[in-house]
């Protein structure tokens, strides 16, 4: 792998500029653990969105490969992109638990729903019964002008190291 540039998107997957996230840490000679960098930014934008859609608040927030959006209703979804995984993280203004697992090497979200754009807007596929919904309100044009630009400051090589594959189906 090349030289990190100080303004190149930080290899952890946080979306901030490498000078702004993990290099301080390493000039300090401090090792950083990038995976529990990015469960402190994942959690901290989680808790935002969250906390929008409590308020009723429709947001929008990109974090890496994550996209993050809240609707007027108290809705809130996380979306991850390279494998179009979504789950529901607030309802009706109420802020759910977050799915996450964790171990030393890796952060695993237990996603509930695959998400395609059609038509202009947002479906999800339910992992469980593979019952199809459109969400009305979802910011179809945000996100899928979000997935465009990720794809293009990206290479595919670097969405391959953001995402780990699972060695078991996700199917049921």
């Amino acid at each position: 792998m090349g030289k990190i540039g100080r303004n190149h998107p930080c290899p952890c997957g946080s979306g901030k500029k490498y000078k702004h996230c993990c290099l301080p840490a390493q000039q300090a000679g401090s090792t950083v653990n990038p995976t529990n960098q990015m469960k402190i930014s994942l959690m901290a934008a989680i808790e935002k969105i969250q906390k929008q859609a409590v308020e009723k608040k429709p947001a929008f927030h990109e974090l890496g490969v994550f996209l993050f959006y809240s609707d007027g209703d108290g809705d809130a979804w996380l979306l991850e992109i390279t494998d179009s995984d979504a789950v529901q993280v607030a309802a009706n203004g109420v802020a759910l638990e977050v799915p996450i697992d964790e171990n030393p090497e890796t952060i695993e979200i237990n996603f509930s729903h695959t998400f395609a754009l059609r038509e202009r807007q947002l479906f999800l596929t339910a992992y469980a019964d593979k019952a199809e919904s459109r969400l009305n309100k979802a910011p179809a044009q945000q996100i899928h002008a979000a997935i465009r630009r990720l794809r293009k400051r990206f290479p595919p090589e670097m969405f391959a190291k953001m995402h780990v594959e699972q060695g078991e189906s996700t199917e049921g």
